[in-house]
């Protein structure tokens, strides 16, 4: 019997002629994604959270929960509503970044460890609600991976990596999993404005923000900072180790590249901020994903509603100018 050829080019991205024809290949990727994920964004079950306190702050309630993820793991998390007078609060879904800062996780949200400003304190003011979790081997679930307290860290996470590999899934894909049953809870939660809620995060967090508004389409809008990244390119600029294990989706640069992701969002409203020094972000990398889905949002004719702005001179960072045109984006587009 013939071996079968292993595909090692990745074919190449192009741009339907008509919105008709991209609405029917946006399914075909669409379901291909969740299938290399292995389903694990599909499900509509509403995990039953337990709320571990709830407490008065100065201008908001503090709630702290906990739910189980369907694999016999507990995800802990953070929702902070505003205390306005109001009955329904838009609402910030916040990722963590990594950088290796396994123990910070969703605490990310309450100091300058990575921000310009502390996001809750930033939202607070706006009169965002705010929800935050601590992904697989950060915070409180750090230690919590197969081999045990004693691993925590790098070797947990790889650890982690392998064991999810032996289920026929990547971490990245539980990673996503984790979000989207916090967001099935989200929007079950009746001080939600359900018709108003965005996400945002920078690095790891930026790349979970538009993997997540490709997959869901109930958040409405969303900003990733300094991570928007091409993965040929990485191949290319010999960058792969710019990004943790986590990251890396088997089979999938046998099917597209990051463009056709990022492509489904449309014509959702979404801002990308990263500066061409970032070494986990090829520059050549985003410019070839920005000429691809730009064609895409103009087939929907809404250009406005898609922003990258590459930052000259800049690294992995979040500059005071990223932060104020991230505010400005969501109380325009939230």
């Amino acid at each position: 019997m013939a071996q079968k050829k292993i595909q090692t080019q990745t074919p190449d991205f192009l741009i339907p002629e008509s919105k008709n024809t991209w609405l029917e290949k946006r399914t075909e990727i669409k379901t291909t994604l969740e299938n290399l994920l292995a389903q694990s964004v599909k499900s509509t079950e509403i995990p039953e959270a337990k709320i571990v306190f709830r407490e008065k702050r100065e201008n908001y309630f503090l709630e702290k929960f906990e739910f189980q993820n369907g694999e016999n793991r507990t995800v802990m998390g953070y929702f902070l509503i505003p205390d306005n007078g109001k009955d329904k609060h838009p609402v910030i879904f916040y990722s963590h970044w990594h950088g290796g800062n396994y123990d910070l996780g969703k605490e990310e949200i309450f100091g300058t460890h990575h921000t310009p400003e502390i996001p809750a304190k930033a939202f607070l003011e706006k009169g965002y609600a705010i929800m935050a979790i601590d992904a697989y081997c950060f915070g409180e679930r750090s230690g919590n991976g197969p081999n045990g307290k004693q691993e925590t860290g790098s070797k947990e996470e790889l650890s982690e990596s392998k064991y999810q590999l032996w289920q026929g899934r990547s971490l990245w894909a539980m990673m996503l999993h984790d979000d989207h049953l916090a967001l099935n809870y989200l929007f079950s939660r009746p001080e939600v404005d359900v018709n108003r809620v965005g996400a945002t995060g920078i690095s790891m967090g930026a790349t979970h923000t538009w993997w997540i508004m490709a997959l869901d389409e109930r958040i409405k809008t969303g900003v990733a900072v300094a991570c928007m990244t091409r993965y040929q390119e990485l191949i290319k600029e010999q960058k792969i180790a710019a990004h943790g294990i986590y990251y890396f989706v088997p089979g999938m640069l046998q099917y597209f590249d990051t463009e056709a992701i990022i492509s489904l969002i449309a014509p959702r409203p979404i801002l990308f901020m990263t500066g061409d020094q970032d070494i986990g972000s090829p520059v050549s990398g985003i410019r070839k994903i920005d000429d691809k889905v730009n064609s895409i949002y103009k087939l929907y004719g809404s250009e406005s509603n898609y922003k990258n702005l590459i930052y000259p001179g800049i690294g992995h960072e979040y500059t005071p100018d990223m932060w104020t045109n991230m505010l400005k984006w969501f109380e325009n587009k939230l």
